[in-house]
């Protein structure tokens, strides 16, 4: 069974909700957590003329405190359910290559992502950090879905 799952948030709803799934899945099998959250560098080679250094460094702060709170809250529950969880937080460009260089770092052995449903004209067109993540990676991946076990 799995041992150690990775486990991706973004801070959204559903995101939160998909930890939650992913953490009673781990305290019925006995395994742990890593909570991955990656934010996307704001550019700021398009920002920082218009809003100045300091606003855009404030940005990027909150931005890093905003997402180690939801890092944090998810921690907490699974502290709760007794499951041991790490986290990671990380600036990438696409979260999908960080989400799969932790996954391979941290040795996990299952990446639980929540996805929301699209349709595959928005997929094509939009593209999905899920997708890729399943598109470059051997190890398993469960995608939680809107809906998954509600």
């Amino acid at each position: 069974m799995f041992k150690k799952i990775l486990v991706p948030t973004d801070g959204s709803p559903l995101s939160e909700k998909s930890a939650k799934a992913a953490i009673q899945f781990a305290a019925a099998t006995h395994a742990s957590l890593v909570s991955i959250a990656v934010i996307h560098p704001i550019s700021a080679l398009s920002l920082s003329e218009a809003l100045g250094a300091d606003v855009l460094e404030d940005v990027e702060n909150l931005q890093d405190e905003l997402l180690r709170n939801n890092a944090e809250r998810i921690k907490a529950l699974a502290n709760k359910a007794d499951v041991r969880c790490d986290i990671v937080i990380s600036r990438a460009d696409h979260a999908y290559e960080e989400i799969l260089a932790t996954a391979q770092k941290k040795r996990c052995d299952l990446i639980w992502i929540a996805s929301r449903s699209r349709n595959s004209l928005q997929k094509l067109l939009l593209g999905s950090q899920t997708q890729r993540v399943l598109s470059h990676t051997a190890i398993p991946v469960l995608v939680w879905q809107k809906n998954s076990w509600e």
